[in-house]
This record gives structure tokens, C-alpha cells and sequence, in this order.
């Protein structure tokens, strides 16, 4: 516009072109205001439409399905209701404005109030939908079982047309990816100076992020899906899979947990998911140990209620596990991975592709399962939690029905009718005879007790013991007080009566209930609770003394014993399995029986047979069902001490 000078008047042909300006400024803000009301109505009419048909889906479609098995269309239909609930509260809060502007403010904070709860409905839909269409597709191979779905459809819907019941199930993933392309083409059409421009602004923002948030989702659920599946395969087909590639992986990750385990670099530390590993295999130990005392139970009282309500479901629950504890150990070959990829990049500054793919990979992973083991943690806890209630009122019952049957039977006894004070002197003058009577048999059997056998180590496992007494001192050594099977990484697999000597009283994770020992050829970690100290008394003490008039006297307390250096563990030998004699030169053996080796080997010199004595007869067994193991009690046993040559039988 020419501008003019103070007390001039414009000219006319001014006058002409700033009202043209103004008219077209009207007409562009008259016409933006059209595409911005037909923008709006276009989400309004079509979320009333696409909600209609979700309902429609959900109810009349899926109860006319007859032929799908319910697990089938759990599957297929997912948690449609779910988006159906957010999506009918969203179009009921559209539809309660009054005019076209107040929707239009109202549109952009509904968008805002809605976006947690549309994202948790739809990521959930999203990820399952892949699956429903593999099942849909199946269907299509059996062709009278895809006829009936699709009159089902044709007669409900008919303008799915041939798509059948995709049409229907693909609506959920549109609508979620459309929304930020209504709400951006509303805001091309708002001026920036409208009340409702910053609503509808950070609303066009949120739903993006929704959608990219659902496809990461999906991302992780896909990866979650490649490594749980179990798969059970042959020795050749497992075979089969080695490759370079597949040995180099696996080399490359045991390198880095030698490196980890050795100090040279260090462990990736992530304390909350550490914690909700713990609480997982807690959780997984519980119900493995709940599950096995119930089938022991089962097989000594045949309860059909026990089985159905509590026994199947915890089968059920253990297989629930799998998955998780399949993802848990995948986790740790990322992570050793993702490590090594870091140490390069720190060093180098740059990662190949593949690299990239890999270490993205395991965030993926790490973060599904950071996100997911709390609820699932949660659920079974409730679910084991209800298992025993059930349990115990299973229990109580039980022993309800024992009280009845117990009542019943004593009502029948001899003495049901006598009175209670006459009953309990009955009782108490049994019980005063059966006590003399058995501090009787008492007096008498220690006088005959025999003398515990003492037998001298096997050179091997004296050697064995030495070492470790002479590399760590006795203060260090332990007992196994029973079977440890090892099960996962540096777990160590002992046998009840074992000596280890500890070197560390807790994990590389700092549990103290994983100790790592050593057995004199291996190191690893046990449970805590399994070791007790080994206790030994001296080798110049007698273990028990036999006294004049009451018997036998114990071995001295650990004050008046001797200097722990001057004492070892001892063994004796025992029957592993037992033998039948099948001639008169055998003996028989029962397993666990105490025996006395005379001979290594037989009269030709065969080590496979030893000469024996038990019970007072002699005669040869074979040498691989005899075992030596450690003393159970710390009197009656004792080694040469640690500087004396080890002896031979």
C-alpha cells in the first residue's frame, strides 16, 4: 500500500485496493473457517460410524461365530471392548457440546484427557493383530468353514464385501493412525491467534506420540515373540544349526563374561531390573516347589477336588513361566552383546549396521521386560497366592472328615466311656512303664554299642582334602548338608557330606545366598543354607571314652579341644547300592550299610572286586558299590595330620 502524507486524503484508487486486500483476507479466513468445521464434523461423523461397527463386531459378529473355538476368537477379536469403552466415553464427551465452536474447543482436550488410555487400549490391539490374521487366513483353507464366517459377515456388514472379517478387524489399526491426520488437518484450517489453536496443537502432537509409542510397542513384541519360542530339537537338527556365524557369536559373548568374571572390564549394572529378576525367580521357585509336593501329595491320597483345582492349575502357571524365564536368559546373551558393542564404539566411535540392529535389540528387550515383569510378577503372585488358599481349604476339609472318621473310630474303643480323670491316670501310668522300660533298653544297648569303625581316606580324596586344608585353612572349610543340583551359570552340582572350602560369602551380584567354594577341582556357587563348618576333632583324642558306671562320656567341648591345625576331616566307607551275594565268596550289602574294606582288589589282583567285612562276615563286592563319605558327626573319626604322608589301604 503507498503510503501518503500527515493532512493528505488517500486518492481513490487506494481507497479500492486496501478494501480488495480486506475482502480477500475475509474470504480466506471465511473459507478456512468452512474447511475447519467440515475437518471437525468429518472426525466427529466418522468416530460415530467407527464406533457403531466396533459394537457391532464385538457382539452381533462374534456370537454368530460358531464355528471358531473360543480360544480362537479370543485371538481374533483381542481386547476390542476395551477400545470400544475408551472410544464410546471419547464420542459421548464430542457429542455433549452444544455449538460448532464449543466442539472445537472441546476437540483438541478430549484428544489430551484420552491419550494414556487410548494408547494402553490400542498398543494392546495392535500387537495382537498380526496373530488374528494368520488365523483369519487359515480359515480361508477350509472352505466351508469360510463360507459360514463369511455369510455371518455379508449378512451384518455388507459393505465388507470379499475382505470378510478383516475389513472389520483392520478398522482399529486405521483409526488410531488417522487420528493425527484429522486433528493436523483441523489445525492447517485454525488460526494461530484461535482460542483453540495450542489445545488442538498439543493434541496433533500427543497422538503422534501415541502412534509412535504403539509401534515400538509392536517392535518389542515382536522380538519378544522371536526368542520364546520353545523349541524342542533333535541332536541333528540342533546340529545342524552351527555355523561360523552362530559360533562366533557365541565365543565373542563367552569372552565377555570370562573378561567380566575376571575383573578386566566391568558388568553392565541394572538394579531394577536385577531386583525384578530376583523376585521372578523367587516366584518360579515357589510354584516348581508347590507344584512337586502337590503331585507327591496326589500319589498318597487320591483327592480328585486337590487335582482339578489346584494341581492343573499350577501346571498351567509353571508353563506360564516358561515364557518369561526364556526372554530372562535371552536378555543376558544381549547384554553381553550390547557390552561388547559398547567397549567398540567407546574405542572406535562407530558400530557397523548390524551392530546398531543388535544393541537396539537388546534396549528393546530390556525395556519389554522391564515394563512387563512388575504385572506379570504381580499376577502370578495372586495366582500362587490363591492356590494356596485354595490348598488350605482343601486342608481343612480334610481334616475335618479325619476328625469325623476319628471320633467315630474311638467311640468304638474300649475305654470311650471312661471318665476323663480315670483315663488320663490310665494313660499316665502307660506312659510311666513304657519310659522305664525304654530307659532300660537304653542302659542295655550302650553297653553293647560297638566301637565306630575307623577307615582311613582313599589316597585321592585325602590328597584332595589336604590340599584344600593346607591352601585355606580349616576355618574355611565347609560341609554340604545335602544334594545340591546345580541348575544355571558357575553353579556347582555336590553330593550330600562333601567339603569345600569358601572363598566368597556371596555373589558377583552381592546375594549372600550364593557362596562360591571351591571342591579342590572346581569353582562355583551353592546355596548358603546347604554348607555348615566342617568340625573335626583331634588326632591324639580319642572320639568317645568308655567310663565306669554310666556308660559313655561325650567328647570334650571346643574349649579343651586341640588347635585346629593339628585336626582333619575323616571318612568311613559305605555301601552305595545294594548287593546280593550269589556265592559263598560274596557278601551281601544293604545301600547305606557301614563297611570295613580289608582288600583293594581280589586274589588276581582285579581292583573291580574288594575284600570287605560286614556284620562279622567277609567276602568280595564290587569295588564301584562302595563309597567314601565324610563323617556325620565330629567324634569317632580322624586323618595323620597334614605334614604325614597320605596312606594307602
Amino acid at each position: 500500500m503507498a503510503g501518503y502524507q500527515e493532512g493528505e486524503s488517500p486518492s481513490p484508487g487506494e481507497n479500492s485496493e486496501d478494501e480488495s486486500q480486506g475482502d480477500e483476507a475475509i474470504k480466506i479466513l471465511e473459507k478456512m473457517k468452512l474447511n475447519q468445521r467440515l475437518a471437525a464434523k468429518e472426525l466427529i461423523s466418522t468416530e460415530a460410524r467407527y464406533v457403531h461397527n466396533l459394537q457391532l463386531c464385538a457382539s452381533d459378529i462374534r456370537s454368530q461365530l460358531h464355528e471358531l473355538p473360543d480360544g480362537d476368537l479370543d485371538v481374533i477379536f483381542s481386547n476390542i471392548n476395551d477400545v470400544i469403552k475408551v472410544n464410546s466415553r471419547f464420542l459421548k464427551g464430542l457429542e455433549e457440546a452444544e455449538s460448532e465452536d464449543e466442539q472445537l474447543n472441546l476437540l483438541g482436550n478430549l484428544f489430551l484427557e484420552f491419550q494414556e488410555e487410548m494408547e494402553s487400549a490400542y498398543k494392546v490391539y495392535c500387537a495382537s493383530y498380526d496373530q488374528a490374521l494368520i488365523l483369519v487366513e487359515s480359515y480361508k483353507k477350509v472352505p466351508k468353514l469360510q463360507k459360514a464366517i463369511q455369510d455371518v459377515i455379508t449378512a451384518l456388514v455388507p459393505q465388507a464385501g470379499a475382505s470378510g472379517l478383516t475389513f472389520l478387524l483392520v478398522m482399529p489399526v486405521q483409526r488410531v493412525t488417522k487420528y493425527p491426520l484429522l486433528l493436523q488437518k483441523i489445525l492447517e484450517n485454525t488460526p494461530p491467534d484461535d482460542q483453540a489453536y495450542e489445545a488442538l496443537q498439543r493434541a496433533t502432537r500427543a497422538m503422534q506420540e501415541v502412534n509412535s509409542n504403539i509401534n515400538e510397542y509392536k517392535r518389542r513384541k515382536e522380538i519378544a515373540t522371536k526368542y520364546n519360542k520353545l523349541e524342542h530339537l533333535t541332536v541333528r537338527e540342533r546340529l545342524a544349526r552351527i555355523n561360523t556365524h552362530s559360533i562366533s557369536k557365541k565365543t565373542l559373548r563367552l569372552s565377555q563374561l570370562f573378561k567380566q568374571e575376571a575383573g578386566i572390564v566391568t558388568r553392565t549394572e541394572d538394579r531394577e531390573f536385577d531386583d525384578l529378576e530376583e523376585k521372578f525367580h523367587w516366584v518360579a521357585l515357589c510354584v516348581n516347589e508347590l507344584k512337586s509336593n502337590v503331585a507327591s501329595y496326589l500319589e498318597n491320597l487320591e483327592k480328585q477336588r486337590l487335582e482339578r483345582l489346584v494341581y492343573h492349575p499350577l501346571g498351567h502357571l509353571s508353563k506360564a513361566l516358561l515364557g518369561p524365564q526364556n526372554l530372562i536368559k535371552k536378555r543376558l546373551d544381549k547384554l553381553l552383546d550390547f557390552e561388547r558393542i559398547e567397549e567398540k564404539l567407546a574405542e572406535a566411535g562407530s558400530m557397523t549396521y548390524e551392530e546398531e540392529a543388535t544393541r537396539h535389540t537388546y534396549q528393546a528387550l530390556n525395556s519389554l521386560l522391564v515394563s512387563e515383569l512388575p504385572r506379570f510378577n504381580q499376577v502370578a503372585t495372586q495366582w500362587l497366592s490363591q492356590l494356596l488358599h485354595t490348598l488350605m481349604a482343601l486342608q481343612r476339609d480334610l481334616a475335618q472328615q479325619v476328625v469325623l472318621k476319628a471320633e467315630g473310630e474311638m467311640a468304638q474303643l474300649p475305654h470311650s466311656h471312661v471318665s476323663e480323670s480315670d483315663f488320663r491316670k490310665l494313660v499316665e501310668d502307660t506312659l510311666g512303664k513304657t519310659s522305664a522300660q525304654l530307659h532300660s533298653f537304653r542302659q542295655n544297648f550302650e553297653k553293647v554299642l560297638p566301637v565306630p569303625i575307623t577307615q582311613p581316606l582313599q589316597p585321592a580324596a585325602e590328597r584332595q582334602v589336604q590340599t584344600l586344608v593346607s591352601k585355606y585353612g580349616l576355618s574355611k572349610l565347609y560341609q554340604v548338608t545335602s544334594n545340591i543340583s546345580g541348575s544355571g551359570n558357575l553353579a556347582l552340582t555336590l553330593q550330600r557330606g562333601q567339603i569345600v572350602a569358601l572363598l566368597q560369602d556371596r555373589d558377583t551380584k552381592g546375594n549372600t545366598n550364593r557362596w562360591l567354594v571351591d571342591t579342590g577341582g572346581y569353582r562355583g556357587y551353592v546355596p548358603a543354607g546347604k554348607l555348615e563348618p566342617y568340625q573335626v576333632v583331634s588326632h591324639e583324642e580319642p572320639s568317645m571314652q568308655t567310663g565306669s558306671g554310666d556308660g559313655f562320656r561325650f567328647p570334650p567341648t571346643e574349649a579343651s579341644r586341640a588347635p585346629a591345625h593339628a585336626a582333619m576331616p575323616v571318612f568311613q566307607v559305605v555301601a552305595a547300592y545294594p548287593f546280593a551275594a550269589r556265592s559263598s565268596h560274596e557278601v551281601s550289602l544293604q545301600a547305606g550299610q557301614l563297611v570295613m574294606v580289608l582288600e583293594r582288589q581280589d586274589k588276581k589282583g582285579n581292583p573291580e572286586w574288594s575284600l570287605v567285612e560286614v556284620n562279622g562276615q567277609r567276602g568280595y563286592v564290587p569295588s564301584n558299590f562302595l563309597m567314601p563319605v565324610p563323617s556325620p558327626v565330629p567324634w569317632g573319626w580322624s586323618l595323620p595330620p597334614c605334614d604325614s604322608p597320605p596312606s594307602h589301604m
